[in-house]
């Protein structure tokens, strides 16, 4: 808990915070947006000096690997449908270790946490980058393959629950969030059940949609995202997803880590 204080003081300070371990501490980000510094400074030239000065800095914050934040902000730009950064960005991610399985997975992942609509604006940004990269249908995951075993125990409490949620009101959605939400593409191996639950938690940050996140946050910290990181993708929703959906977060994160620790 006191991890996730220092994250949230820092979030509201801008003070990074201490990191664990011996991390070591990553590069610079070259730039904040697809635009030019000139660009943004020809508008705004505070805005400029932040994305300098902040937007860099949270980047070199070691709580999230580089690979792990090009994620989420890829998740962030996903779900809310902001295009004109996400090619910077799927190419910062694809620079930074994330693979063209787990960006693919990712969109199909999100078409069913943000919208239809949104995973398509995202495969026409998606197919010219991996054109450009020669990424051929080798290097993308298969549309049906073996999937990972279902935890039948996990299958059950979660099938309580929806039922709770909606009784017999609506039968259609419960039929396809278990399948083929759940007995397909949460089951898909492409993407690390750990990183699905990334994806998710912060694409329901992103669009302040917190009321399912308490289920999604402890299913996460149950497949090995740490509660550091936990913490650290509220600081990120601040950036990209603004201020008032961190703080909409901020409280549920910090309820789900309380209740795990004691």
């Amino acid at each position: 808990m006191k991890l996730l204080a220092a994250t949230l003081v820092s979030l509201a300070l801008g003070t990074p915070a201490l990191a664990q371990g011996t991390a070591s501490m990553p590069t610079p980000l070259e730039t904040a947006s697809a635009l030019s510094v000139a660009d943004i400074q020809s508008v705004s030239p505070a805005l400029g000096r932040y994305a300098k000065e902040d937007v860099a800095g949270l980047w070199q914050r070691p709580q999230l690997s580089r690979r792990d934040r090009s994620l989420v902000t890829v998740a962030i730009l996903i779900a809310r449908n902001q295009m004109l950064d996400l090619p910077h960005y799927i190419d910062l991610a694809l620079d930074s270790g994330v693979t063209p399985r787990e960006l693919s997975e990712t969109i199909t992942h999100l078409a069913f946490y943000s919208g239809w609509s949104n995973a398509m604006a995202a495969v026409a940004v998606t197919k010219d980058i991996f054109a450009q990269r020669r990424v051929g249908p080798d290097q993308l995951p298969a549309a049906s393959p073996q999937l990972l075993p279902l935890n039948e125990q996990a299958e059950a409490t979660r099938v309580a629950s929806v039922q709770r949620l909606l009784g017999t009101a609506a039968p259609g959605l419960d039929q396809y969030t278990t399948d083929p939400l759940f007995k397909d593409v949460w089951l898909r191996p492409d993407l690390s059940p750990r990183d699905r639950s990334l994806v998710t938690i912060t694409s329901l940050m992103a669009n302040g949609q917190v009321a399912q996140l308490a289920g999604h946050l402890n299913r996460a910290l149950d497949n090995g995202l740490t509660q550091e990181q936990a913490g650290e993708v509220v600081t990120q929703i601040a950036f990209y997803a603004g201020w008032p959906n961190a703080f909409s977060a901020g409280p549920v994160v910090a309820e789900v880590l309380k209740g795990r620790s004691n």
